[in-house]
Parts: structure tokens; sequence; C-alpha cells
């Protein structure tokens, strides 16, 4: 177990130590595909498909699709036009 390393100490061989430009840009990546994971797995929920989401939030099919495979840099206000259509509310929590 003593050289076993940890997942922050793999990050940062990677992407550079927390808070490097390299590593915030990772993190970001990756918070953009979970939060993505998230939408698409309300939508499956509520089976629906990827062009019924698109048709209630004015969008092409294609543009949910690359969403989904994190092949877009989702803004804030594209992950609150989804969520509403979903039904799905959001709290901001700061501290």
């Amino acid at each position: 177990m003593k050289g076993l390393r940890t997942g922050n100490q793999h990050l940062s061989e990677k992407y550079g130590s927390e808070g490097s430009v390299a590593r915030n840009e990772f993190e970001a990546r990756a918070k953009a595909y979970y939060y993505a994971e998230l939408l698409k797995e309300q939508r499956k929920l509520q089976k629906m498909t990827q062009q019924q989401l698109a048709d209630k939030i004015g969008k092409k099919r294609e543009f949910i699709s690359n969403i989904e495979r994190g092949n877009s840099d989702m803004q804030l206000s594209t992950f609150m036009l989804i969520s509403n259509a979903l039904g799905l509310r959001f709290s901001l929590v700061v501290g």
C-alpha cells in the first residue's frame, strides 16, 4: 500500500498542481461533463428523446447530442434552459 498514489497525485502529475491553469481547465471540463450527464440521465428517466427535448427549448437535436457527449462547452444559460425544460429546480449555495 505504500507505493500507491492518491487520485490527487495522479491529477497533479497529469494536469499540474491544484490552482494551476491546466488543472483548473481540466476540473472545469470534468464538471461540465458531470452536469451534462445529470441532464441526460434526467431526460432518459422522463422517457424523453433528444429530439423532444430539443423541440422544447427551440434547438436542434444535434445541439442536445453535442452537450450530452461533452462536445460543447455548456453555458449556464443553456444549463438552466434545459433544466427548466426537464422540470428541474436548483438552488445556489455560497460558502
